[in-house]
């Protein structure tokens, strides 16, 4: 029978390590340099996980929007076979015919 200090278990210590780096990660690297990794190694684990939600929340917003701005364009292109998807193109003549000047 293991000994639980607060419901850590030898067990569960490497899954919840590796997730507190996780989200120390995200919030460093998505915080676009408004955080340091010791401030957020050293943060209330309350504020830690309000930070990270707020940064979540902002960039699946951002998302969203980008899926929505895009929604209706064909935006995929098959690597394979680029003029698949393309429009045709067609050459229009100009309007007008001018001649090069003389010298």
């Amino acid at each position: 029978m293991d000994l639980t200090f607060f419901g850590l278990t030898l067990d569960s210590a490497p899954q919840i390590r590796v997730n507190l780096f996780n989200t120390i990660h995200e919030i460093v690297f998505h915080g676009k340099g408004g955080y340091d990794w010791e401030t957020i190694y050293n943060m209330p684990t309350w504020l830690r996980k309000f930070t990270f939600n707020k940064i979540k929340e902002y960039y699946d917003e951002e998302a969203e929007s980008r899926k929505k701005a895009s929604q209706g364009k064909n935006t995929n292109i098959d690597l394979n076979n680029p003029t698949k998807n393309a429009p045709p193109k067609t050459v229009q003549p100009p309007s007008y015919v001018t001649k090069r000047a003389k010298k």
